[in-house]
């Protein structure tokens, strides 16, 4: 049986390299939003992309570490997303984070 409803895509674009507290940002971010009580969150790590300063970053070259680009993806009700908006600004220097309403379909037992 299957759940439909509408929710809040939200993404967190920041760089691997990014450290909150000496821990990676995404990392914090993730025990935060479990602390927060929210449903789920996924990390992805990109093999290339470049931000503001057009400065390209990939896994293409020797270099071990390339500060790949990271986006954090939570899916959640617009109430606690608009909650925790305040606690993600103060947690990074820089990065963006985009927010759309998104057709949720859940399968399965919860």
């Amino acid at each position: 049986m299957s759940e439909q409803q509408e929710m809040i895509l939200m993404r967190i674009f920041i760089s691997e390299n990014d450290r909150f507290e000496k821990k990676p940002l995404f990392e914090a971010l993730v025990d935060m939003l479990i602390e927060e009580g929210f449903s789920g969150a996924t990390v992805l790590k990109g093999a290339m992309g470049f931000g503001r300063s057009s400065v390209k970053h990939t896994d293409r070259l020797l270099r071990l570490s390339q500060d790949l680009p990271v986006v954090v993806e939570v899916v959640e009700q617009q109430e606690k997303i608009d909650e925790i908006l305040p606690l993600i600004e103060g947690m990074f220097q820089g990065g963006l984070i985009t927010l759309e309403k998104a057709r949720v379909i859940r399968f399965g037992e919860r």
